[in-house]
């Protein structure tokens, strides 16, 4: 777990870089849940998700040891990404990036945009994850897992910001996929020494998490489709689940569609675009109505990197389909 020390350490790395993103109670939202509901933007950030800030961090203190000229390589379905391709560019190494095939053309886009090598392999992160692996001996290449101390640190300014302006909140709902934001959550809820309450949020269709909270025992959940892309790991790590199950008072499972209700409740509510996993915590709380009636909650709107094929589909009122992926994001 990090402390209040380390937490402002990374802290003072992200805002070199970058802004704090705003938090905002919104009537409509608020009316519609029957509860105070703050919304932590995190969407708002340079790349449009909470990931740049580990990768901020992370690399920063990863470029102080590696000779020039070196680079990174890690997998993502995009916002991870995004974030390496961010912050290489602002401390002089090079980016490759290993996605799946099929993956978001306009996520693929914005990563080559901030300077990525992107290098498309596998029906699913994981197998873009073993890919990654393997070529950092051939290139080279440092291999920046998605999971680790310096990213934790790194998205956990996301929680502090977030729990310093709403130091009351009963509960707060955090998206998980392999788990940086939640344990970021956990670790600025206790080194604040609140008492608010964190519930994880996972894709019933990737529910590693939830049944490994559930039971202690982590399994691979196989390969499914879900929209909520940043969710889509089948794998839970085992040292985020030792914090989530030591930290969280529940990990909650949400479908495809209560996501795109919950998307569309965003877009009403707050005018705000939200990805799969961005409107994640929104549906869990749908679910939760009538435990929170009356008292105050918090969500954590942690990207907006959805494609315009599928938001088409959420806000017409359906969801996305598997093979109705990625309009020309020139067009």
């Amino acid at each position: 777990m990090l402390t209040l020390a380390a937490l402002e350490d990374a802290a003072r790395i992200v805002y070199a870089h970058m802004s704090p993103t705003p938090q905002f109670v919104w009537p409509l939202l608020s009316e519609a849940i029957g509860a105070d509901v703050a919304v932590k933007h995190e969407n708002h950030t340079p790349v449009g998700a909470f990931k740049v800030r580990g990768g901020l961090v992370h690399l920063a203190r990863l470029a102080q040891h590696l000779p020039a000229g070196s680079g990174v390589i890690s997998a993502t379905r995009g916002n991870h990404g995004q974030s390496l391709a961010f912050a290489a560019r602002r401390f002089g190494l090079s980016c490759t990036i290993v996605v799946p095939l099929g993956n978001s053309s306009e996520k693929n886009a914005a990563m080559r945009a901030l300077g990525a090598e992107l290098i498309e392999f596998g029906e699913d992160f994981d197998a873009a994850k073993a890919h990654a692996i393997e070529l950092q001996h051939a290139r080279r290449l440092t291999y920046v897992a998605s999971f680790q101390a310096d990213l934790v640190a790194g998205v956990a300014t996301y929680a502090l910001e977030f729990l310093r302006a709403f130091p009351a909140l009963d509960v707060v709902y955090v998206p998980i996929g392999l788990g940086s934001g939640i344990c970021g959550m956990i670790s600025a809820r206790d080194a604040l020494g609140l008492k608010t309450e964190v519930v994880g949020v996972v894709s019933d269709r990737f529910d590693g998490y939830a049944r490994a909270f559930e039971t202690g025992q982590i399994r691979d959940t196989g390969a499914a489709f879900s929209f909520a892309d940043g969710m889509a790991v089948r794998v839970a790590d085992p040292n985020a689940l030792a914090v989530i199950r030591s930290g969280a008072a529940r990990v909650l499972r949400v479908s495809d569609q209560e996501i795109g209700r919950a998307t569309r409740l965003l877009y009403r509510a707050t005018h705000n675009l939200a990805e799969g996993a961005g409107a994640a915590a929104l549906a869990a709380l749908m679910q939760e109505k009538e435990r929170v009636a009356g008292r105050s909650a918090g969500i954590v709107l942690s990207g907006q990197n959805i494609d315009r094929d599928w938001m088409v589909d959420i806000l017409s009122g359906g969801v996305p389909l598997p093979g109705r992926h990625g309009a020309d994001p020139d067009a």
